[in-house]
Parts: structure tokens; sequence; C-alpha cells
């Protein structure tokens, strides 16, 4: 899942290559495609119950809630 942030970061550094806009926009939405397919795959192969925790702690309505733990 971390490898996903290599494809998060290519899709925000494009627009600064000085591409031309029709390159620019077909590079970024195929970084941002292949971002969501490591992402989702590498949440498969982890397993489910480590995603759903990460995935709870991304959730910005839970940040500021008291942990029973």
């Amino acid at each position: 899942m971390v490898f996903s942030g290599v494809f998060f970061a290519i899709t925000l550094t494009v627009p600064l290559l000085g591409l031309p806009a029709k390159t620019a926009v077909i590079a970024a939405i195929t970084s941002y495609i292949i971002m969501q397919v490591v992402f989702w795959t590498g949440g498969l192969l982890v397993g489910k119950e480590l995603f759903v925790r990460y995935k709870k702690r991304l959730n910005p309505l839970s940040w500021f809630k008291k942990s029973d733990q």
C-alpha cells in the first residue's frame, strides 16, 4: 500500500513537468488510476482486518473520539 504513494506523488508532479496539456492530463489520470489499483490490491493482500483498521484511522470523524483500548 505504501507503493501507491509513489503514483500519488507522480500525479501531483505531472503538472509541474511542463508537458503539453493533453499529455499531462493523460499522464495524471493514468497515474491516479494505477495508484488506486495498487492501493486496493495492497489492501486485499494484507488482509481485511489490517485494511479496516488503516481505513478507520484515516477517517477524520474518528480522530478526536476516545479509544476504548
